[in-house]
């Protein structure tokens, strides 16, 4: 990666909870991972979705480590495609894609990360949550549930709970896919267009965005307070989905070079094994 992109990626990342990330400088039609060219884009994100496959397998061997690939954004920010472009060539084997919806009575019962617990990686998985625990410092927020002394305890015990994974072996990569007001209007719109597509659009999806602002400043306000250096977050310009795919794919791959994987060694037994 050059040094160029390396500083346009640290001003997309946050892992200093005692400063502020400021969100609305983020420019979500931006795409600095692009080569240029949307067809030379794509082919990037091919060869690389082939590339982690084969990071994944050797992960899978490997067994030292866990890792949790979290997607956060609005409605329509392309949760569903990231999981399709850059995960859709990897081998079911140890890779575990959980959707998250609104909690139910008996989940409400219990601490609110406590189904979160439940669907993070073992030894050699990896587990890509759609949505994630961030809906509960984000809903409650913008729907005025929580007072400021629950929000700040819940960031803390986010930060908890994330250090207590990672310092068990828990690789953390979270994505904020940004996208605009007006990027999303097109592509809600187009799921009102497509009959195909109706099963993907809820009217709580209108409610939502009449609170965009609230929204982007909830965003804004957890990026802050849980951009760790144990769990950083990455903002990712989403308005281009092609780029999207990219930068994800790209850094990814990235940080599973970064482990140093490997195969574990085999039983000195099977050195002098033929098969008759």
């Amino acid at each position: 990666m050059s040094k160029p992109l390396d500083k346009q990626l640290a001003a997309l990342q946050h892992r200093d909870p005692d400063t502020r990330f400021e969100l609305s400088k983020v420019d979500p039609s931006s795409k600095p991972f692009s080569q240029g060219d949307k067809a030379t884009d794509k082919a990037a994100v091919e060869k690389l979705a082939v590339r982690l496959d084969e990071l994944q397998n050797l992960f899978w061997a490997d067994r030292r480590y866990k890792l949790l690939v979290v997607l956060q954004g609005t409605d329509a920010s392309g949760k569903d495609g990231t999981l399709r472009h850059v995960f859709g060539r990897m081998s079911p084997l140890g890779v575990h894609a959980v959707s998250w919806r609104a909690p139910t009575e008996d989940e409400r019962a219990h601490d609110f990360l406590w189904r979160i617990h439940q669907r993070v990686p073992a030894a050699g998985e990896t587990v890509l949550f759609n949505r994630s625990h961030y809906e509960d410092v984000l809903v409650p927020v913008v729907k005025g549930q929580l007072t400021a002394e629950q929000v700040r305890q819940r960031y803390a015990q986010i930060n908890d709970f994330e250090r207590l994974l990672s310092e068990t072996g828990t690789v953390i990569c979270k994505f904020m896919l940004h996208i605009s007001r007006e990027e999303q209007r097109r592509r809600l719109q187009a799921r009102l267009d497509d009959p195909a597509k109706h099963w993907k659009f809820l009217l709580e999806d209108v409610e939502a965005r009449r609170h965009w602002d609230d929204y982007q400043a909830a965003y804004e306000a957890a990026i802050s307070a849980t951009g760790t250096p144990w769990a950083p977050w990455t903002v990712v310009p989403a308005d281009s989905k092609t780029h999207r795919n990219l930068m994800i794919a790209t850094l990814l791959e990235r940080r599973l070079r970064e482990l140093d994987l490997r195969y574990p060694e085999g039983d000195p037994a099977l050195r002098d094994l033929r098969i008759e």
